[in-house]
């Protein structure tokens, strides 16, 4: 994709909460896991393009996340770990002892010419918020949200675990209370696998049931105090932006409020839209930006993460309104032309969408909302969850 022109970018506007900032990386233009992998497609160049494009993003609230160093990641990823991944990059390969112990160079987590640096950098970008959040603040870091990755093991498509990483370097900044809430298509199973017996870590989760990683279950409530802080809400496919608007004031509202968190991680990945291919699920992005607004006064330290998305312009669309949210800009009913211009460079030949993409794609930033009945499994497991919720509160 081409990098927007910065002769045809608007002025830059002032935000709302002019203290917000956005971490990105040049990296991710030009990086790709390959082109027949889910992640061959632009994502944070596209939505730090089209931030700019509309006058959102400039000198004074854009950060170059820095390349984090193993010792800063050993924290939590295993040393041998960490030097499999940077042997991977130096020598474009790894042998099959390697392979079966550390899951690189598979179908799901190949071997690519920044299989270091590009989650290095993503982490890097973690670990800077955490630090910066030592003070009240948002971040948007759209590149973290890597939630799968396991100490010593990539996992879909995730090699580090930024919310992890972020989590553990808050806690290191005194912020013994955190919150992480997770909006993508797919179970946070690497953060609950970090935190599940934590106390001091409320976790929650909406998921679509019987997707990879098949974890996440409705009774899972983790060790935390009274009957657990982890909340899992599987969802049947097709759930709406009224479900969903539901499932937010029962459940992640309150869940949070009672919490009382020092810090607030938020996990925004756009696979949950309906014009995603890796879910079911028929969300529009004003579901998460509907979702997100309303958590952020609950904290006056917030981090903001990508996640999964996988269709290029859902998810620039999505991500770049995440930072509307955060920074507090207004979204424009039609996107002034230097933005329509990021969205048309766009392409995405491998799927049938993406070779007849819909006008809309190009000329708004939101989608139309998707309203619909709530599922009876959706309410039934709000009522699991919510007496849950009362005797844990």
């Amino acid at each position: 994709m081409a990098k927007a022109d910065a002769a045809t970018t608007l002025e830059t506007e002032p935000a709302r909460f002019p203290d917000a900032r956005f971490i990105g990386s040049e990296i991710y233009r030009h990086s790709s896991y390959g082109g027949w992998h889910p992640l061959r497609i632009p994502r944070v160049s596209t939505t730090m393009d089209l931030s700019r494009a509309l006058g959102w993003l400039g000198p004074g609230n854009y950060i170059t996340s820095p390349r984090a160093k193993a010792a800063a990641l050993s924290h939590w990823h295993d040393p041998a770990y960490l030097a499999a991944l940077q042997r991977a990059e130096e020598t474009g390969a790894v042998d099959a002892a390697t392979r079966a112990r550390h899951n690189i160079g598979t179908h799901a987590n190949p071997i690519f010419p920044e299989v270091w640096r590009r989650p290095a950098t993503s982490a890097g970008a973690a670990l800077m918020a955490a630090e910066m959040l030592a003070a009240p603040g948002r971040i948007f870091a759209p590149a973290c949200g890597t939630h799968h990755g396991l100490p010593d093991r990539a996992n879909g498509f995730c090699y580090l675990n930024d919310p992890v990483l972020a989590i553990l370097a808050l806690r290191r900044q005194g912020l013994r209370r955190v919150a992480y809430v997770d909006l993508d298509a797919h179970h946070c199973d690497g953060v609950a696998h970090a935190f599940a017996a934590d106390a001091d870590v409320l976790l929650i989760s909406t998921h679509e049931e019987n997707r990879w990683p098949r974890t996440g279950a409705l009774t899972d409530a983790g060790a935390g105090a009274g009957l657990g802080a982890m909340f899992n809400l599987p969802l049947p496919a097709g759930v709406n932006d009224d479900a969903f608007a539901l499932i937010t004031d029962r459940l992640i509202l309150p869940a949070v409020t009672a919490f009382r968190p020092d810090a607030l991680v938020i996990q925004c990945g756009s696979d949950a839209l309906a014009d995603d291919p890796q879910s079911r699920l028929m969300l529009s992005n004003r579901a998460l930006w509907a979702t997100l607004a309303a958590l952020m006064p609950l904290s006056d330290r917030v981090l903001v993460t990508g996640g999964g998305g996988y269709n290029p312009w859902s998810v620039g669309r999505a991500w770049t309104g995440l930072w509307g949210v955060v920074a507090g800009f207004d979204v424009p009913d039609v996107l002034p032309a230097p933005a329509e211009a990021v969205l048309r460079a766009l392409s995405w030949p491998q799927s049938r969408l993406g070779r007849n993409p819909p006008a809309h794609w190009f000329t708004t930033l939101a989608d139309a909302p998707h309203h619909g009945p709530i599922p009876d499994a959706v309410r039934a497991r709000l009522d699991v969850l919510t007496a849950r919720l009362a005797v844990w509160v």
